[in-house]
Formats: structure tokens, C-alpha cells, sequence
């Protein structure tokens, strides 16, 4: 059963097209890693997606239900949950009290405050600590514990890895293999090809707002990718040429 339908999407910034005519489907559990160059309208896409900024055209369908044009508090209620760039906690507050935000939603699921620390078992011991005070790899678990708070039917993830040293992004992705095996549908923007293509069971790569390569990730390799990412060898329609 497809759980998020998005079709022949386009997303403005002003003048600029930012994504172009974008669509696929994902069904329940799928992980897709959403790859390309800063300025492909990766982080544009999961915004629209989230409600954040709305599509010029085109249409946003969750479990059946179109979203395009519904706010983006509203799909958190639905089950949309985005974890941005940057992360964007409330520094003053606690872990807990951050966590607890996710809850407002409303929606009623499977995670809890306990889940998160047994998912981020980091925290548990800066579950009083104000966010301000944690490190880059905290911050992320937190700001990735609040969405599973709102107990999201789709995920969105946007650069995990940013600003983390390697070391760090090693943990955060060992933390989230319970989150990628949990039956929760996940859409991941990662710089990282290596790291976004071994947990992805599916890759779509954005070149100036187009979708340029969409491929099981069993099926395509890095170098296809990689060929993606860089615009090379494409066919007629814009996409890579096998």
C-alpha cells in the first residue's frame, strides 16, 4: 500500500524553480536516500513535503489523502515529521522537554520518552540537560527522538550527518538501525553517498530540481550515481543513460 504519493511536483522560490516536476511512490517501510549536489532542491523537496513551503503545482497524496495544501502543523497531526537541518531545538529546554514537544501532535503510536532513550541510549544520561549544553551527535538524537515523539507514518530526515565528525555520524547511524527497521517510512538527504546508499532500499538523485536517476538501491551502483550527481550521460528525457 503506497503511504506517500508525490506527483509532477513544482516548488518556487520566487522566480527560481527549485524542484521540477518530481514524483514517486513509497510504500510503508521503505527508506529512500534522496541524494544530489547543495542546490539539487533536495532540502526544498522534503520542506514541501512537510508543509513548510508550498508547491507552486502538483500534488502531495499521504496514505490517500492530499496534503498539498494542507499547514504544516496539521501534517504533523497526519503523520509527517521533519527532522531539518540544523536540527532547530529549543536550547533553553531540556531533552525531555524537547521529546515531549513531539507529543503535541497528538498521535497516538508506539514511541514513547522511554523508546527514544533505548533508540539514543546517548541521552539517557543528559535527560535533564538543556539541549544548548549537548554535543552535535545529542542534539541530532534529540532532534530525531522528537519527531518519533509525533509517531510519523513518513520521516524526513535532512543531512543527518551535517556538521557531525566521522566519529559521531558512525554512532548516530548505528543508533538509527532501530529506527530504519521499524516499519516507519523514511526519506533521507545525505551527502554521504556510501553511508545514505547502505541503508536506502531505494535512491532518487535530484539534479537542478529534477529527479535524474530512481532506482532500487540494490540495482544501481555507486558509479551510476555518482554519473547521477554530476549530470553526466544523460538521455534525452534528462535522466542517466544506463
Amino acid at each position: 500500500m503506497t503511504v506517500l504519493s508525490v506527483q509532477n511536483l513544482d516548488v518556487r522560490h520566487g522566480l527560481l524553480q527549485a524542484v521540477r516536476g518530481v514524483s514517486f511512490d513509497l510504500a510503508k517501510g521503505d527508506v529512500l536516500a534522496l541524494v544530489g549536489a547543495n542546490g539539487a532542491g533536495k532540502t526544498t523537496l522534503l520542506r514541501s513535503l512537510a508543509g513548510a513551503h508550498l508547491p507552486a503545482s502538483g500534488r502531495i497524496m499521504l496514505n490517500g489523502h492530499d496534503m498539498t495544501a494542507v499547514p504544516s502543523h496539521q501534517r504533523i497531526a497526519k503523520g509527517i515529521a521533519l527532522v531539518p537541518e540544523g536540527r532547530r531545538l529549543f536550547s533553553q529546554m531540556t531533552v525531555e522537554e524537547n521529546l515531549l514537544l513531539g507529543k503535541s501532535a497528538g498521535r497516538q503510536g508506539e514511541w514513547t520518552v522511554d523508546r527514544v532513550f533505548s533508540a539514543f541510549p546517548n541521552l539517557v544520561p543528559r535527560r535533564h540537560a538543556k539541549t544548548g549544553h549537548l554535543s552535535g551527535g545529542e542534539q541530532q538524537a534529540t532532534a530525531i527522538g522528537r519527531a518519533l515523539m509525533s509517531n510519523p507514518d513518513v520521516l524526513l530526515l535532512d543531512e543527518v550527518s551535517l556538521g557531525l565528525s566521522p566519529l559521531v555520524v558512525d554512532r548516530v547511524y548505528a543508533q538509527l538501525q532501530t529506527l530504519l527497521t521499524s516499519g516507519t517510512t523514511i526519506i533521507l538527504v545525505e551527502q554521504d553517498l556510501g553511508r545514505a546508499m547502505a541503508v536506502a532500499s531505494r535512491v532518487i538523485c535530484m539534479l537542478e530540481g529534477r529527479v535524474v536517476l530512481d532506482s532500487p538501491a540494490k540495482n544501481v551502483t555507486r558509479d551510476q550515481v555518482t554519473k547521477a550527481y554530476f549530470g553526466l550521460h544523460r538521455d534525452s528525457t534528462g535522466r542517466v543513460a544506463s
